[in-house]
């Protein structure tokens, strides 16, 4: 496969001369009131709308004083606590709360089991989608894998030219919701496949399956999976479906839709925002500061050396130098970020049905 290369030095130049002509000193940002982003210049949020369709706290004011708390976060006014201790086990939590989210009120029986059906109706990608897009430019990065099917199967709606009302809105957003699965895992098999020079498989979606049920299924050559393995993915998605409407990537949804553009793009665009290593993409700095932790200390460490080596981490003597350790949450949480606490037991469970406690020890460390 032929890929771009461009020598650094090449381009030096003309990153002295972007560097030289094109920075302003962080006073004037403070002098104009200028916004730095999503996050401001003593690391406070910055506004950028309102919602009611979820809440986050990160810190509480005790006598007129911003103090650090621990993290609590809602969706449409249920914890996200009671919400996982409500939802588990019944193997459509991600169904229920992405209902919750687009409609405002937990489904019934009924309810549920019509936009579970919807759903699975609408899980099919067009004719040689899968030949055309996902398998013609396969990526490790599977961030710009995804976003460019969300992008092309624009291409393939007539609503998006025709038509710019809610209905037509919501149905687009209904059918991204039921594709990304097989974005996601397709976009995975043929970069295994053309990569990693294993081999391919592309299973549909069945019926009469949950969204995770199906994603364990589509992903797994034999089609496998406990139900531990379900309920663990169930959850996980129901974790990572909504956060205050403020962060980067959904700020960018509230920009994009502004114009009036179609949900395609504005998912594009959002996806684009995701994959930031200031944003979505920091999960991957956490691996690779995993993968470095493990190849030092081995299989077999006491606490003390992983001390040892966390300080040397923070003193900018290891991994990237930088002097920082990576962690999987929210800038806006300053104790801890409740979907973390809420998952840990979880992972903690399979961890131990797959035989990898102590592996969890060290991410728990």
């Amino acid at each position: 496969m032929h890929r771009i290369h461009q020598s650094p030095k090449d381009m030096e130049k003309y990153v002295d001369r972007c560097v030289k002509n094109d920075s302003f000193s962080p006073e004037l940002f403070k002098k104009y009131g200028v916004k730095r982003g999503l996050r401001d210049v003593d690391g406070s949020g910055v506004l950028t709308g309102l919602t009611d369709i979820s809440k986050v706290e990160g810190s509480v004011y005790i006598n007129g004083k911003k103090t650090p708390a621990e993290g609590r976060l809602w969706y449409r006014g249920y914890s996200i606590e009671d919400l996982v201790s409500g939802l588990r086990g019944n193997g459509y939590a991600f169904e229920e709360a992405a209902y919750l989210l687009l409609f405002g009120d937990l489904p019934g029986k009924k309810d549920l089991k019509e936009f579970s059906e919807l759903l699975e109706r609408l899980a099919v990608l067009p004719r040689n989608f899968i030949r055309d897009v996902i398998m013609k430019a396969p990526t490790p990065d599977l961030m710009n894998s995804m976003t460019r099917s969300v992008l092309t199967l624009a291409s393939y709606d007539d609503s998006v030219i025709k038509e710019t009302d809610l209905d037509a809105q919501l149905l687009q957003c209904l059918k991204l919701i039921a594709v990304m699965p097989m974005l996601a895992v397709y976009g995975y098999h043929a970069y295994n496949y053309y990569s990693n020079l294993e081999s391919m498989y592309i299973h549909r979606p069945k019926k009469n399956l949950s969204v995770a049920e199906n994603l364990l299924a589509m992903l797994r050559p034999d089609r496998s999976y406990t139900e531990l393995e379900v309920e663990v993915l169930d959850i996980a998605l129901l974790l990572h479906m909504e956060h205050g409407g403020g962060n980067n990537s959904t700020f960018t949804t509230r920009v994009i839709t502004s114009s009036g553009s179609d949900t395609y793009s504005t998912m594009a665009a959002a996806l684009c925002s995701l994959k930031g290593p200031k944003h979505g993409g920091a999960n991957i700095k956490v691996v690779n500061m995993m993968d470095d932790i493990k190849k030092h200390l081995g299989k077999r460490y006491s606490e003390g050396e992983l001390a040892d080596y966390l300080t040397k981490i923070l003193e900018g003597e290891a991994f990237d130098k930088k002097g920082l350790i990576y962690g999987m949450g929210h800038a806006i949480y300053s104790k801890s970020d409740p979907r973390a606490t809420v998952f840990r037991q979880f992972v903690e469970e399979l961890a131990s049905e797959k035989g990898r406690f102590q592996e969890f020890k060290l991410y728990s460390s």
